[in-house]
């Protein structure tokens, strides 16, 4: 936990950004594999985290905004639960850390939201929620979304996405446990390997470092599948592996981070021409980032030095701004730059993903690519994001655009069918956005082709 101060000056920054009434913040229950009592990993809500820094299962909290008071409902370990998880500091005790003096049983609760005149809740992402606020609420599950409170959603967005110091230290970590874990990839990764040997040393590394996983991990010699969570294949030598994977330290803040490797020693000629589009595109997006610029905008940097890098190999011909302003990126990078990152991967978006990295008057594209975004809207000091290009050559939207004759005039077909098999390239770290700038976190991971070579050798 942070200091009991720290919870307490959320809580009362979030008191005076909303009028009245009462604020109920779910934490999360147990989630069962396959049985009761055969679970997934706890892993606990993360507002609850923030304001209430309690990782138990089977707790809510309120805050009244009219009369202050604060109140954590939840049971004590019964002494059956003693038997099978040893003792336990009360729930009192750990309220008290946080600066919470008052609980009650979590049958109560019920009672107190009934008696309530109005209700602030976020949008419940686990269906244990959703029933049981159905339940006390009187709303449609189906309603929930729409029936949140969008006063409390902005509130905490607003609150959130400025991280303080001591948030910084504690994202840095999680990197620097990241760089570990991709650095024992880099090492490891070798012809004749399965994909599964190095997912574990991944995982592996993350636990022996006091970590766990922030989201499952992407690890594929098919780097062109975006989010590719099956690491059957044997790896052979000439292809690339394409590794996503990110840590989340004990205090649950997460970094996310990708490398692109070589499965042999080398990079091929080929796979450095690529290689090397997708860090320019990174690095130039990293030191575009300021305070007051509109992230769409450092997207669309990145998109203009992919298609430029493309033209001088010939995959596509003529007017840059033509091809950016049609979408005949989306074709190689159909994904957003970035994200918000903090105690989530993808920080806040349970709260609603257009009010996390869009604003008003600032509207989503439809167009491929740009249209996943996640982060579009002005920097501030304090954000913390993600800059992850990538370049990838999909067989089926190949084939799509081409049976479709989609940007024919633009798309040089023929090249691509010779890079069918190429798979993808993506490059990704984490930055703060400073007061003039930004500042990349935590310790540097090999990305260079000489720094990655040089650690393969």
């Amino acid at each position: 936990m942070f200091s009991t101060q720290t919870y307490i000056e959320r809580r009362n920054t979030l008191k005076r950004t909303i009028g009245s009434g009462l604020i109920l913040i779910m934490g999360n229950e147990e989630s069962p594999m396959n049985y009761h009592d055969n679970t997934y990993r706890y892993r606990q809500d993360s507002n609850f985290l923030y304001y209430f820094g309690i990782s138990l299962a089977n707790l809510a909290a309120v805050i009244d905004v009219d009369s202050g008071e604060e109140i954590i409902f939840g049971d004590e370990f019964s002494m059956d639960d003693i038997i099978w998880v040893g003792p336990q500091p009360t729930l009192a005790d750990q309220a008290r850390k946080v600066g919470v003096y008052r609980t009650e049983a979590y049958s109560k609760l019920a009672h107190k939201l009934a008696k309530a005149k109005r209700v602030h809740f976020t949008p419940p992402y686990r269906y244990e929620n959703k029933f049981k606020l159905s339940e006390w609420l009187g709303i449609p599950v189906s309603q929930l979304k729409e029936k949140a409170s969008t006063d409390l959603i902005k509130a905490i967005i607003a609150q959130r996405a400025h991280k303080s110091t001591e948030e910084i230290v504690q994202i840095e970590e999680a990197v620097n446990i990241c760089r570990e874990m991709h650095i024992a990839a880099m090492r490891e990764t070798r012809a004749g390997r399965k994909e599964y040997e190095i997912a574990a040393i991944i995982h592996g590394k993350a636990l022996e470092l006091g970590g766990e996983l922030a989201y499952p991990i992407i690890f594929s010699v098919n780097g062109q599948t975006l989010h590719n969570h099956y690491h059957g294949n044997t790896m052979t030598e000439g292809r690339l592996a394409l590794n996503d994977s990110g840590a989340e330290n004990r205090m649950f803040y997460a970094g996310d981070i990708t490398r692109t490797i070589p499965v042999g020693k080398k990079f091929t000629a080929k796979q450095k021409e690529i290689y090397n589009i997708v860090l320019k595109m990174e690095l130039s997006a990293i030191a575009a980032l300021k305070p007051g610029i509109q992230y769409k905008e450092v997207h669309l940097l990145a998109n203009r030095i992919l298609l430029e890098g493309l033209s001088d190999l010939g995959f596509i011909k003529g007017n840059i701004d033509e091809m950016l302003n049609e979408g005949v990126q989306g074709l190689f990078m159909p994904h957003g730059l970035g994200h918000a990152i903090g105690l989530d991967v993808h920080d806040m978006e349970d709260l609603g993903e257009n009010f996390v990295g869009y604003r008003d008057g600032l509207e989503r594209s439809t167009q491929l690519g740009l249209k996943s975004l996640r982060m579009a809207k002005e920097l501030e000091e304090g954000y913390v994001i993600t800059v992850e290009p990538g370049l990838y050559f999909i067989p089926e939207l190949i084939d799509k655009w081409k049976s479709e004759k989609k940007f024919t005039n633009f798309i040089n077909y023929e090249k691509l069918e010779q890079y069918k098999d190429f798979g993808g390239v993506r490059i990704e770290d984490n930055c703060l956005i400073t007061a003039d700038g930004q500042k990349t976190l935590g310790k540097p991971i090999p990305k260079t082709i000489e720094e990655v070579e040089d650690l393969k050798n």
